[in-house]
Order: structure tokens, then C-alpha cells, then sequence
């Protein structure tokens, strides 16, 4: 069954305690968290502290999705803030396969997010050692973007680059109930949802409907 993992970034910040709980409620599986350092991405949003307050509040897991320049600059925090998954974007680091390592190095399961420009076959050198891969399917940055479609191709090709291989393969950016569809129709295994869920009025169904 797939998995729904709800962008935190569309949450109410001031109420995010109580969310994360509600969430659990409603059978998300991931929680997605988006790190924006206003150079990599246009934008800026929380860092380690926020997320290692969030820890004690769910059993949920954490994939910490770094849009940062030097990624590798700041692995140590997210991993001791209580990171299930960290991810890190191809674009940011000079060299994939070792910032990949230094995850690994902290006991932390290692994600590539790829911007919609960026080429699958950018994987190719590392795959092996991926636990997911998060291809975005909206410029990253803001959350609301509509979902690009010219993006099925590249998840297409990437879930047959993976085969069999235990690796996720999520999609983030548009996703909604119809938009779902096609992410799951291409291969993808996880789909990242931030205002579809929390704009609903029933975080429930709209986590089932995704599914």
C-alpha cells in the first residue's frame, strides 16, 4: 500500500504539537519536513530545534528534507534532532555518495531529492545505497504549486532504474486526490502532501483518498 508522508510546512506552526498528533490519527505514515535556508530555495522555514521539540509528540517517522546549500554541513543535527530519513538534494552537494555515507555514518536511512530539472541518471553512481528517493514535482521552495506533469516520465524511469530494490520512491509538490493518481499510476511508492491534507476538514479522508 502506499504511503502518505504530510509536508509539515502547510501545518499551523503554533499548533504543531497537536497536529502531528492528529495525523497519527488520521494513519499518515511519514511525517515530511521541510529545512529551507533561503539560499538553496527562495524561503526559509525551521531547523533542528523544532524538529527534536516535535520528536516526543509521535512515533511517526521523520524524513528531514534539507533544501540547504552544504547539506553535509548539518547532518549531525538532524540526525541527533530525531531524523528517521534524511534527505538531501543532488543539486546542493558536490559529492552525492559520500554526503550519503555520513547519513548512514548516524544510523539514519539516506534520501536524494531531485529538483524537476535535474536528470534521473544522476543516481545511477549511488543507488545502491539509497533508502528513498524524493523527486519533486514542483520548483522546491512554496508550498500550493501545481503539479507538473512533464515529472512522470522521470518517476517512471526511476522506479524501473530501482526494480526490486527497497528503496522508497516518493513524490512531493501538487499532490492532491487526482494528482495522486498519476504519481501512483508512474511508480511512485510515497506521496508528500502538504495543503491537500491540512486544508482539509477531514484530515482522515484526506489522507484515504490519497491512498
Amino acid at each position: 500500500m502506499i504511503k502518505i508522508a504530510p509536508s509539515l510546512l502547510a501545518a499551523d506552526f503554533s499548533k504543531l504539537g497537536e497536529q502531528i498528533i492528529h495525523l497519527e490519527q488520521a494513519e499518515a505514515d511519514m511525517l515530511h519536513l521541510d529545512v529551507m535556508d533561503g539560499h538553496f530555495v527562495p524561503n526559509l522555514s525551521f531547523g533542528a530545534p523544532l524538529i527534536k521539540a516535535l520528536r516526543p509528540h509521535t512515533h511517526l517517522p521523520f524524513d528531514v528534507h534539507l533544501m540547504v546549500n552544504q547539506p553535509e554541513k548539518m547532518i549531525e543535527w538532524f540526525a541527533a534532532s530525531g531524523a528517521d530519513y534524511i534527505t538531501v538534494h543532488a543539486e546542493a552537494v558536490e559529492d552525492v555518495s559520500t554526503v550519503i555515507d555520513l547519513i548512514h555514518s548516524f544510523n539514519i536511512k539516506a534520501g536524494i531529492a531531485l529538483k524537476p530539472h535535474t536528470e534521473a541518471d544522476v543516481l545511477s553512481r549511488v543507488i545502491d545505497k539509497l533508502d528513498l528517493i524524493l523527486v519533486m514535482t514542483v520548483e522546491p521552495g512554496f508550498g500550493g504549486q501545481k503539479f507538473m506533469e512533464n515529472q512522470l516520465a522521470k518517476i517512471s524511469k526511476i522506479r524501473n532504474m530501482i526494480n526490486d530494490c527497497n528503496i522508497i520512491l516518493s513524490v512531493d509538490g501538487g499532490i492532491n486526490a487526482q494528482t495522486a493518481l498519476l504519481a501512483k499510476s508512474a511508480g511512485a511508492d510515497m506521496l508528500v502532501a502538504g495543503t491537500y491534507v491540512f486544508q482539509s476538514s477531514d484530515w482522515s479522508q484526506a489522507v484515504a483518498s490519497l491512498r
